[in-house]
């Protein structure tokens, strides 16, 4: 459940009860600046409203410090590492062009219809690397899923199934195959060893750059907010 800042309808805060609460408690992500408000199972909603505009002033301080971007028209939006800005347009279909993503004039939901378009992209670029590194090291990965996920980029199952945030498609394409890369040797080597690191520079070569990459600039791409 989410309540909103009083007088910031564009600054909202996810609503979350837990039985191990003693008390209200507020918590900004560092990553992309989402508000959690946590408390006990007994308090009413009006509490929770009351909390969170009490905090008004710290909030606003605090999120000036993570810059997040809401996505509407005129965004800029990074595309496989390209910044595209986003346009409204007289068409049927919202559609990717050299340097912008063109949307439907009447479009209601911009950041929804963007957030549809990049999924699909990321979709179609993480099936193309994945099906790639594994042709590489000769084995087969049983299904690829996308999640919006904030604590890691991508996973492998003991099963064989990959899971990807897809957020990537915002990276540069050498970041995402990067992802794919290191995903599909988990087939081969459950595990960080040297033996895993090994597999992934075969199969990829050096990844230092791309990996540097994502853990100096890969918190910016959960600072889009699509949900408009």
């Amino acid at each position: 459940m989410q309540i909103f800042l009083s007088g910031y309808p564009t600054i909202r805060a996810t609503l979350r009860r837990s039985r191990q609460a003693k008390r209200l408690s507020l918590r900004i992500s560092s990553l992309d600046g989402r508000i959690t408000i946590t408390g006990p199972h007994f308090v009413p909603e009006s509490k929770f409203q009351e909390f969170l505009d009490s905090k008004a002033e710290w909030i606003l301080a605090n999120r000036k410090q993570i810059e997040c971007f809401t996505v509407h028209d005129s965004t800029t939006v990074p595309v496989l590492g390209k910044l595209r800005v986003i346009k409204t347009a007289n068409i049927r279909k919202i559609s990717l062009e050299d340097d912008q993503i063109l949307v439907p004039q009447r479009s209601s939901s911009i950041g929804f219809q963007v957030k549809g378009l990049l999924k699909s992209l990321a979709r179609n670029q993480l099936a193309r690397a994945s099906d790639h590194y594994a042709q590489r090291i000769g084995h087969t990965y049983k299904g690829l899923r996308l999640r919006d996920t904030r604590s890691r980029w991508g996973s492998c199952s003991s099963d064989g199934y990959l899971m990807y945030s897809w957020r990537l498609v915002m990276a540069p394409t050498s970041v995402l195959d990067y992802v794919a890369a290191h995903e599909v040797a988990h087939l081969v080597e459950m595990n960080h060893s040297k033996s895993f690191w090994s597999v992934v520079g075969d199969i990829y070569g050096d990844y230092k750059e791309s990996r540097d990459w994502l853990r100096t600039q890969g918190n910016q791409l959960h600072r889009y907010d699509f949900n408009s």
